[in-house]
């Protein structure tokens, strides 16, 4: 006959050391190693689902009417909330709704509607708008409908900037790995003179990674986040506004020269990729001397990607 910490008792403690496993790589993950697979990487990218995994140890914890079981989940459950509770907890009311709203969004160079997608943009009301993988002829589409309202905008490569506010000191970003011998620029920086004072706001889009037989491939990713991170710490302008496709997490030590140096979202899980079951978000929006208050998804558009609107404090 199954009682609390008895019917349930050989299992229960299989589900307990699972729990504790759990527990131990959300609280540890950066002790995991990321020579060769790149598997500290690759749990990083994913680390949030690992409350799924807690989910289903709940079950089977009450299924079996083990004790120990229960008491055991404590510990990942402790783990999860400390990382990413406060995703979770609703947008901080503040009069005026923050100085800026940005979005950020991975156009795609397939999307078949760039109109409509433009117009999916404009709808959440930002200030500035960045966008990645802009190819002709689409290109074209995307200044007719945004410019009446976004008279201020830069493209260099395959990444480009609307904006509200003049934007002045142009110039491009050299983030191209050194083993890609093709024409690559994927990223922009320019200054943009807000109300507020002026902000330097980066567009970037770093190289894709993959998963395969072989882990996680992401030393071109992290190659391209290195120079990036270079570029924000020279960096003379006080306040900073990083928007970008990074291709990975934040959570994900391949960014580390970024999230060392930039503060992330303090609300909002907003997962963007991929857009038909977003599981991660790689679209990012960070600051310097600014706080990334809200991060939430917009309505899906012609990309793979989901776009994300992101309210941002000045300081």
């Amino acid at each position: 006959m199954g009682v609390w910490g008895h019917g349930g008792w050989e299992p229960g403690r299989v589900v307990a050391g699972c729990a504790v496993v759990t527990a131990a790589l959300l609280a540890g993950h950066r002790a995991v190693p990321n020579t060769g697979v790149r598997l500290g990487s690759l749990l990083e990218s994913f680390l949030p689902w690992l409350g799924a995994v807690v989910v289903v140890l709940l079950c089977v914890a009450l299924l079996r009417r083990s004790a120990v079981a229960l008491v055991a989940l404590m510990l990942p459950v402790a783990a999860w909330t400390h990382l990413f509770g406060g995703l979770l907890l609703p947008a901080a009311a503040e009069p005026g709704g923050g100085d800026l709203v940005v979005v950020q969004h991975n156009v795609s160079d397939e999307n078949a509607d760039p109109a409509g997608t433009a117009r999916v943009l404009m709808d959440a009301g930002p200030d500035l708008i960045a966008l990645q993988e802009l190819v002709p002829p689409a290109r074209a589409v995307y200044e007719e409908v945004l410019d009446p309202r976004y008279p201020y905008h830069a493209v260099s490569g395959t990444v480009g900037l609307w904006s509200r506010y003049p934007l002045t000191d142009v110039r491009p970003l050299d983030l191209k790995p050194r083993e890609i011998e093709e024409t690559w620029q994927r990223g922009l920086r320019a200054v943009v003179r807000t109300p507020r004072g002026e902000v330097a706001a980066y567009v970037a889009h770093l190289p894709s990674v993959r998963v395969g037989a072989r882990g996680l491939a992401s030393s071109w990713r992290d190659e391209s986040a290195r120079l990036l991170g270079r570029a924000v710490a020279a960096e003379r302008t006080r306040t900073v506004v990083l928007m970008g496709d990074l291709n990975g997490t934040v959570d994900d030590r391949g960014l580390a020269p970024l999230t060392s140096r930039l503060d992330v979202a303090e609300r909002g899980l907003a997962f963007s990729f991929p857009a038909s079951f977003p599981v991660a978000r790689i679209d990012q929006v960070m600051a310097r001397s600014a706080t990334v208050a809200h991060l939430r998804t917009l309505p899906a558009t012609g990309s793979d990607h989901l776009p994300v609107a992101a309210r941002v404090t000045l300081r």
